[in-house]
Protein backbone atom coordinates (compact mmCIF):
# COMPACT_ATOMS: atom_id res chain seq x y z
CA UNK A 1 0.00 0.00 0.00
CA UNK A 2 1.28 3.47 -0.84
CA UNK A 3 1.89 6.12 1.76
CA UNK A 4 -1.46 7.87 1.47
CA UNK A 5 -0.54 10.22 4.31
CA UNK A 6 2.17 11.79 2.17
CA UNK A 7 4.12 12.94 5.20
CA UNK A 8 7.79 13.88 5.24
CA UNK A 9 10.00 11.60 7.34
CA UNK A 10 10.89 12.91 10.80
CA UNK A 11 13.43 10.16 11.44
CA UNK A 12 16.37 12.57 11.46
CA UNK A 13 14.57 14.91 13.87
CA UNK A 14 14.02 12.47 16.73
CA UNK A 15 16.09 10.10 18.85
CA UNK A 16 16.56 6.46 17.91
CA UNK A 17 14.41 5.48 20.87
CA UNK A 18 11.56 7.72 19.79
CA UNK A 19 11.78 6.50 16.20
CA UNK A 20 11.44 2.89 17.32
CA UNK A 21 8.34 3.77 19.33
CA UNK A 22 6.95 5.57 16.28
CA UNK A 23 7.52 2.54 14.06
CA UNK A 24 5.88 0.15 16.53
CA UNK A 25 2.94 2.48 17.13
CA UNK A 26 2.31 3.01 13.41
CA UNK A 27 2.45 -0.77 13.00
CA UNK A 28 -0.07 -1.16 15.83
CA UNK A 29 -2.50 1.21 14.10
CA UNK A 30 -2.25 -0.77 10.87
CA UNK A 31 -2.68 -4.05 12.74
CA UNK A 32 -5.83 -2.73 14.39
CA UNK A 33 -7.17 -1.95 10.91
CA UNK A 34 -6.06 -5.36 9.62
CA UNK A 35 -7.98 -7.13 12.39
CA UNK A 36 -11.06 -4.98 11.73
CA UNK A 37 -11.07 -3.22 15.10
CA UNK A 38 -10.82 0.34 13.77
CA UNK A 39 -13.71 2.81 13.68
CA UNK A 40 -12.84 5.03 10.71
CA UNK A 41 -10.66 7.68 12.43
CA UNK A 42 -12.42 7.77 15.79
CA UNK A 43 -10.38 5.72 18.24
CA UNK A 44 -6.82 6.04 19.45
CA UNK A 45 -3.62 4.33 20.44
CA UNK A 46 -0.95 6.30 22.26
CA UNK A 47 2.61 5.47 23.28
CA UNK A 48 4.93 7.09 25.78
CA UNK A 49 8.26 8.39 24.45
CA UNK A 50 11.22 7.34 26.63
CA UNK A 51 12.72 10.20 28.61
CA UNK A 52 11.91 12.73 31.32
CA UNK A 53 9.65 15.05 29.27
CA UNK A 54 6.42 13.02 29.62
CA UNK A 55 5.67 13.27 25.91
CA UNK A 56 3.59 10.72 24.09
CA UNK A 57 2.56 9.94 20.52
CA UNK A 58 -1.00 9.78 19.21
CA UNK A 59 -2.62 9.54 15.80
CA UNK A 60 -3.00 12.36 13.33
CA UNK A 61 -6.76 12.97 13.36
CA UNK A 62 -8.25 12.33 9.95
CA UNK A 63 -5.85 9.63 8.78
CA UNK A 64 -7.22 6.11 8.48
CA UNK A 65 -5.50 3.58 10.71
CA UNK A 66 -4.32 1.64 7.66
CA UNK A 67 -2.50 4.80 6.47
CA UNK A 68 -0.62 5.57 9.68
CA UNK A 69 3.14 6.02 9.44
CA UNK A 70 5.91 6.58 11.95
CA UNK A 71 6.31 10.18 10.74
CA UNK A 72 2.62 11.10 10.76
CA UNK A 73 2.19 10.38 14.48
CA UNK A 74 1.87 13.51 16.60
CA UNK A 75 4.03 14.18 19.66
CA UNK A 76 2.23 15.98 22.49
CA UNK A 77 2.82 16.79 26.13
CA UNK A 78 0.40 16.10 28.96
CA UNK A 79 -1.30 19.46 28.42
CA UNK A 80 -2.00 18.72 24.75
CA UNK A 81 0.67 20.99 23.30
CA UNK A 82 2.03 19.67 20.00
CA UNK A 83 5.81 19.38 20.32
CA UNK A 84 7.00 18.71 16.77
CA UNK A 85 5.70 20.68 13.78
CA UNK A 86 3.04 18.77 11.87
CA UNK A 87 0.33 19.56 9.31
CA UNK A 88 -2.09 17.42 11.33
CA UNK A 89 -4.04 17.90 14.56
CA UNK A 90 -5.34 15.65 17.33
CA UNK A 91 -8.78 14.57 18.52
CA UNK A 92 -9.45 16.29 21.88
CA UNK A 93 -11.54 13.37 23.15
CA UNK A 94 -8.71 10.97 22.45
CA UNK A 95 -6.26 13.26 24.20
CA UNK A 96 -8.42 13.42 27.34
CA UNK A 97 -8.51 9.65 27.84
CA UNK A 98 -4.92 8.93 26.92
CA UNK A 99 -3.28 11.84 28.73
CA UNK A 100 -5.13 10.87 31.90
CA UNK A 101 -3.67 7.37 31.88
CA UNK A 102 -0.15 8.41 30.85
CA UNK A 103 -0.02 11.06 33.58
CA UNK A 104 -1.21 8.70 36.30
CA UNK A 105 0.53 5.46 35.32
CA UNK A 106 4.28 5.72 34.80
CA UNK A 107 4.34 1.95 34.23
CA UNK A 108 2.18 2.29 31.10
CA UNK A 109 3.97 2.66 27.81
CA UNK A 110 0.91 2.26 25.59
CA UNK A 111 -2.84 2.93 25.87
CA UNK A 112 -5.12 1.27 23.31
CA UNK A 113 -8.81 2.16 22.91
CA UNK A 114 -11.35 0.62 20.52
CA UNK A 115 -15.02 0.92 19.54
CA UNK A 116 -15.60 -2.58 18.17
CA UNK A 117 -19.16 -3.87 17.82
CA UNK A 118 -18.52 -6.79 20.17
CA UNK A 119 -16.76 -4.58 22.70
CA UNK A 120 -19.55 -2.02 22.73
CA UNK A 121 -22.17 -4.77 22.95
CA UNK A 122 -20.56 -6.26 26.04
CA UNK A 123 -20.00 -2.80 27.51
CA UNK A 124 -23.77 -2.23 27.33
CA UNK A 125 -24.56 -5.38 29.32
CA UNK A 126 -25.16 -4.78 33.02
CA UNK A 127 -23.09 -7.84 34.00
CA UNK A 128 -20.24 -6.90 31.67
CA UNK A 129 -17.75 -9.58 30.68
CA UNK A 130 -18.73 -13.06 31.83
CA UNK A 131 -16.47 -16.08 32.51
CA UNK A 132 -17.76 -18.01 29.51
CA UNK A 133 -14.46 -18.94 27.87
CA UNK A 134 -10.86 -19.62 28.74
CA UNK A 135 -9.98 -16.37 26.96
CA UNK A 136 -12.28 -14.36 29.20
CA UNK A 137 -10.38 -15.41 32.32
CA UNK A 138 -7.28 -13.36 31.47
CA UNK A 139 -9.04 -9.98 31.40
CA UNK A 140 -11.31 -10.96 34.29
CA UNK A 141 -8.20 -11.29 36.45
CA UNK A 142 -7.45 -7.57 35.92
CA UNK A 143 -10.65 -5.95 34.66
CA UNK A 144 -12.00 -2.51 35.52
CA UNK A 145 -15.15 -0.64 34.47
CA UNK A 146 -15.77 3.06 33.90
CA UNK A 147 -19.30 4.48 33.59
CA UNK A 148 -20.20 6.51 30.52
CA UNK A 149 -20.04 10.30 31.01
CA UNK A 150 -20.58 11.43 27.42
CA UNK A 151 -17.96 12.15 24.77
CA UNK A 152 -14.64 12.41 26.63
CA UNK A 153 -14.08 16.15 26.31
CA UNK A 154 -14.31 17.07 29.99
CA UNK A 155 -10.99 17.12 31.85
CA UNK A 156 -12.94 16.63 35.08
CA UNK A 157 -13.54 13.02 34.02
CA UNK A 158 -9.82 12.21 34.13
CA UNK A 159 -9.47 11.45 37.87
CA UNK A 160 -12.55 9.21 37.82
CA UNK A 161 -11.28 7.25 34.82
CA UNK A 162 -7.86 6.85 36.42
CA UNK A 163 -9.36 5.79 39.75
CA UNK A 164 -11.53 3.19 38.03
CA UNK A 165 -8.59 1.79 36.05
CA UNK A 166 -6.38 1.62 39.12
CA UNK A 167 -3.44 -0.70 38.50
CA UNK A 168 -5.40 -2.79 36.01
CA UNK A 169 -4.59 -3.78 32.43
CA UNK A 170 -8.08 -4.15 30.97
CA UNK A 171 -11.00 -1.72 31.13
CA UNK A 172 -14.52 -1.76 29.75
CA UNK A 173 -15.84 1.74 29.15
CA UNK A 174 -19.55 1.21 29.66
CA UNK A 175 -21.72 1.94 26.60
CA UNK A 176 -18.55 3.02 24.81
CA UNK A 177 -15.86 0.42 24.13
CA UNK A 178 -12.68 -1.22 25.36
CA UNK A 179 -9.35 -0.01 26.69
CA UNK A 180 -6.12 -1.85 27.44
CA UNK A 181 -2.73 -0.71 28.68
CA UNK A 182 0.72 -2.26 28.64
CA UNK A 183 4.33 -1.56 29.44
CA UNK A 184 4.95 -1.86 25.70
CA UNK A 185 2.91 -1.47 22.53
CA UNK A 186 3.11 -5.22 22.01
CA UNK A 187 1.72 -5.86 25.51
CA UNK A 188 -1.22 -3.49 25.00
CA UNK A 189 -2.00 -5.08 21.63
CA UNK A 190 -1.97 -8.60 23.04
CA UNK A 191 -4.21 -7.48 25.91
CA UNK A 192 -6.68 -5.99 23.42
CA UNK A 193 -6.61 -9.14 21.29
CA UNK A 194 -7.55 -11.17 24.35
CA UNK A 195 -10.26 -8.77 25.53
CA UNK A 196 -11.77 -8.36 22.07
CA UNK A 197 -11.78 -12.13 21.52
CA UNK A 198 -13.49 -12.66 24.86
CA UNK A 199 -16.17 -10.11 23.93
CA UNK A 200 -16.74 -11.62 20.50
CA UNK A 201 -17.03 -15.08 22.03
CA UNK A 202 -19.54 -13.87 24.61
CA UNK A 203 -21.80 -12.26 22.02
CA UNK A 204 -21.64 -15.39 19.82
CA UNK A 205 -22.45 -17.68 22.77
CA UNK A 206 -25.36 -15.50 23.88
CA UNK A 207 -26.76 -15.39 20.35
CA UNK A 208 -27.34 -19.16 20.43
CA UNK A 209 -30.25 -18.63 22.81
CA UNK A 210 -29.37 -21.54 25.10
CA UNK A 211 -28.33 -21.78 28.73
CA UNK A 212 -24.63 -21.00 29.13
CA UNK A 213 -22.07 -22.58 31.46
CA UNK A 214 -19.87 -20.14 33.36
CA UNK A 215 -16.37 -21.04 34.57
CA UNK A 216 -15.94 -21.47 38.32
CA UNK A 217 -14.49 -18.35 39.94
CA UNK A 218 -11.86 -20.32 41.90
CA UNK A 219 -10.00 -20.92 38.63
CA UNK A 220 -9.43 -17.17 38.31
CA UNK A 221 -7.02 -17.19 41.25
CA UNK A 222 -4.20 -18.82 39.31
CA UNK A 223 -4.83 -17.35 35.88
CA UNK A 224 -2.19 -14.60 36.05
CA UNK A 225 0.60 -17.11 36.70
CA UNK A 226 -0.73 -19.32 33.92
CA UNK A 227 -0.69 -16.40 31.48
CA UNK A 228 2.95 -15.74 32.32
CA UNK A 229 3.76 -19.36 31.61
CA UNK A 230 1.83 -19.40 28.32
CA UNK A 231 3.78 -16.43 26.95
CA UNK A 232 7.10 -17.79 28.27
CA UNK A 233 7.48 -14.59 30.31
CA UNK A 234 7.72 -12.51 27.13
CA UNK A 235 4.22 -11.05 27.17
CA UNK A 236 3.34 -9.31 23.92
CA UNK A 237 6.88 -9.62 22.63
CA UNK A 238 6.21 -13.31 21.99
CA UNK A 239 3.78 -12.45 19.19
CA UNK A 240 5.00 -9.00 18.06
CA UNK A 241 7.74 -10.06 15.58
CA UNK A 242 5.31 -12.42 13.85
CA UNK A 243 2.67 -9.70 13.66
CA UNK A 244 5.17 -7.34 12.02
CA UNK A 245 6.05 -10.01 9.46
CA UNK A 246 2.36 -10.44 8.71
CA UNK A 247 1.96 -6.68 8.37
CA UNK A 248 4.96 -6.43 6.06
CA UNK A 249 3.31 -8.97 3.77
CA UNK A 250 -0.07 -7.22 3.72
CA UNK A 251 0.38 -3.52 4.44
CA UNK A 252 3.97 -2.32 4.66
CA UNK A 253 4.91 1.36 4.73
CA UNK A 254 4.35 2.03 8.41
CA UNK A 255 8.10 2.67 8.83
CA UNK A 256 7.95 5.80 6.61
Amino acid sequence: MSNAAGNVSVKDLVSEEEWQVRVDLAACYRLIAMFGWDDLVFTHISARIPGPDEHFLINAYGLMFEEMTASSLIKVDLQGKIILDTPYFINPAGFTIHSAVHEARSDVGCVLHTHTKAGIAVSAQSNGLLPLSQTSLFPLASLAYHDYEGVALNADEKPRLVADLGAGTFMILRNHGLLTVGATIADAFLAMYILETACQTQIMAQSAGVELTQINERILAGIAAQQEEVTKGLGGQLIWPGLLRKLDRQNSGYRD
